[in-house]
């Protein structure tokens, strides 16, 4: 039995946007899913890798321009090893699939293989990708499992190569289009298979690095639940021994930020380590604020999150785990230019904002508003 090494990397969704980016952010954030490709050519390079294996989702969907299939293609081109794509859910083959137009297929590099077809494909003496694409967005039974019909254990070197969720990781444990491991296991066990590469989950599992049966996550972050930047799994194989190593390629980074805020001290470290975050022109960050803060420390902290949305790639409140409430100081008024009704309606905000009625947050907001308009916490 031979030995290989190899990148598995999945769920490029390569054309992906994003709600919460804007203008420039989103024309960034849509390129530099690309350009990572070159950093993970770059790196198999560097690594001796023999090949770079994507495990499904290459494209977001079908309806992609020219060109940012070229572009993507592009890419793949420059690793200048072969690059193995495995149709996914989200460009699976059939009917209007992308890997069937043009702009695909006129474009296509000679270094990129399309695994169009279950089943095993050779990649070197002796080393076989044992394919599973998918081909329809809707499977009815396991999509991986078919791909194991008909292999003997007579000494090659098998990576299978799938796209879905395993079944201890599924909420839907009803699911019939979940893969099941009990299959998968017993093909290792048995020498059928050495090493498993999945994709779908956009987190790499295990974290340990352990086993032969992984996740690579995506190379570029996609969402909150994905901590850290987007990686990628260097995997050797030396008979039934797989060691696998996984490495940092991303750029971008989904953060939510929870912090406790009951003062003027806790505004000022906000600064602080909102100004420590780096690149922020790749941070898409999300807070979550809870706490109490009067007019005066509520218009420092509105002032802040300003000035730090324009740097940001993206930075928004989580609305629904944001609990600060602003609960103005006897006194914030005073020096203000306030009499009359407005005085009176200052008066009662305060008083609601300050009660457990469902309308106090609504208070205190009409609280902050007026006291920038009348020019407090102004420097």
């Amino acid at each position: 039995m031979t030995s290989i090494r190899f990148l598995h990397t999945s769920d490029w969704q390569l054309g992906m946007t994003r709600h919460y980016l804007e203008g420039e952010a989103q024309s960034r954030y849509t390129g530099d899913r690309v350009e990572t490709i070159r950093r993970i050519g770059e790196l198999a390079r560097a690594r001796d890798c023999a090949f770079v294996l994507v495990a499904g989702d290459v494209f977001e969907h079908a309806n992609l321009s020219r060109r940012d299939v070229g572009r993507a293609l592009d890419a793949m081109g420059s690793v200048q090893l072969p690059v193995y794509l495995l149709p996914g859910n989200h460009d699976p083959l059939g009917p209007g699939s992308l890997y069937a137009q043009e702009a695909f297929r006129g474009l296509q590099p000679d270094n990129v293989i399309l695994l169009d077809e279950v089943g095993p494909w050779s990649v070197a003496e002796g080393v076989e990708l044992v394919a599973a694409p998918w081909r329809s967005k809707r499977p009815d039974s396991d999509p991986v499992a078919p791909a194991l019909e008909g292999l003997t254990a007579d000494g090659t070197l098998r990576i299978v190569v799938g796209h879905g969720m395993l079944d201890e990781l599924d909420p839907d444990r009803t699911s019939q289009v979940t893969v099941r491991r009990a299959p998968l296991d017993e093909a290792l066990a048995s020498g059928l298979i050495h090493y498993v590469a999945l994709g779908d989950r956009h987190i790499r599992w295990p974290e340990d690095d352990r086993g032969a049966i992984h996740y690579s996550g995506t190379h570029e972050s996609t969402g909150f639940r994905e901590p850290g930047r987007g990686h990628v799994l260097e995997v050797a194989l030396d008979g039934s021994d797989a060691r696998v190593t996984s490495h940092e390629v991303g750029r971008w980074e989904h953060r939510v930020l929870e912090r406790h805020l009951d003062g003027a001290g806790d505004v000022e470290a906000l600064r602080t380590e909102l100004a420590a975050l780096s690149p922020k022109e790749r941070i898409i960050l999300k807070t979550v604020f809870t706490g109490i803060l009067n007019l005066s420390e509520s218009a420092e902290l509105d002032r802040l999150l300003e000035q730090q949305a324009e740097v940001f790639a993206s930075l928004n409140a989580w609305e629904r785990h944001t609990d600060l409430a602003v609960v103005p100081d006897q006194h914030e008024f005073e020096d203000l230019d306030v009499g009359g009704y407005a005085a009176d309606a200052v008066t009662e905000l305060r008083e609601l904002a300050a009660s457990d009625s469902e309308d106090a947050p609504a208070a205190g907001d009409a609280l902050r508003l007026l006291y920038r308009l009348v020019g407090g916490a102004v420097r």
